[in-house]
């Protein structure tokens, strides 16, 4: 029998940090989907990157990326 992940689980050993890179990709895709879902319009991209980007960039940091 295999013994299931845990999502909330912290992972065992060290991780790798994660890259600007990353979290500029992370970003994208939240805004990305808020877009699809009709929740943000093109026209608010700017406004609202800066702030999903700075709020994955915090989220990264805090739980140790």
């Amino acid at each position: 029998m295999t013994r299931q992940h845990d999502s909330h689980s912290k992972p065992q050993g060290r991780q790798a940090p994660i890259s600007d890179t990353t979290i500029l990709k992370i970003s994208k895709e939240v805004v990305v989907k808020f877009i699809e879902v009709g929740r943000l319009s093109p026209a608010n991209f700017a406004a609202t990157f800066d702030d999903i980007y700075s709020a994955v960039r915090e989220s990264v940091k805090k739980h140790g990326g």
